[in-house]
């Protein structure tokens, strides 16, 4: 069984700690902790391992947020994933910080790289982990929110954070979606 993980987010040192590039530091602990690296490749860094005879592939699309779909569609197609095992760590404004859920489906609610994968790659239909990254931003500042470092509270809980990321998908890989909402989803 094949299997593709995107951490979504923005390639350039500006965007390396900000809330939006979560996506990014999920899959470096992900791959981190497998003992594999990222090599740079088409569309995206590219990591692929082994985990109880299934193949992962782990990307960090270079296209830039807005144009994530098109690394996802290529290497759907390249590694021969069904939609149904692709697995999208994104940011999260609509829950609060600190929570974290997958859910096997989901509209983008308005977030730039989950409506380029419904336009590239098929629809709505496929499975994500959402990092919450609340919204406790002033009216009309979302961007600068969403671009920005996470404060120091913050900060301190990140590890923790991320590390149940990476269990979150380990379980999605071997026991799928189901059990690891049950299990695994905070808040």
């Amino acid at each position: 069984m094949n299997y593709l993980i995107v951490g979504l987010g923005n390639i350039g040192s500006e965007y390396a700690d900000t809330r939006h590039n979560i996506g990014f530091m999920v899959a470096d602990e992900l791959v981190k902790q497998v003992g594999a690296s990222f090599s740079l490749l088409k569309l995206a860094y590219y990591s692929e391992f082994k985990q109880r005879g299934h193949n992962i592939t782990v990307i960090k699309p270079t296209t830039y947020m807005n144009l994530s779909g098109k690394a996802v569609n290529y290497y759907m197609q390249q590694c021969k994933v069904p939609i149904q095992n692709v697995l999208v760590i994104v940011d999260d404004l609509a829950i609060p910080f600190g929570s974290l859920r997958m859910k096997p489906k989901g509209s983008s609610a308005g977030h730039n790289g989950l409506k380029s994968i419904e336009q590239l790659c098929g629809g709505q239909v496929y499975p994500r982990l959402r990092f919450g990254i609340g919204d406790n931003y002033p009216k009309g500042r979302q961007v600068d929110y969403v671009l920005g470092p996470f404060d120091k509270e913050e900060q301190a809980e990140l590890p923790a954070l991320i590390d149940h990321s990476v269990k979150m998908i380990q379980s999605f890989v071997n026991i799928g979606i189901e059990l690891t909402m049950t299990n695994l989803n905070t808040k």
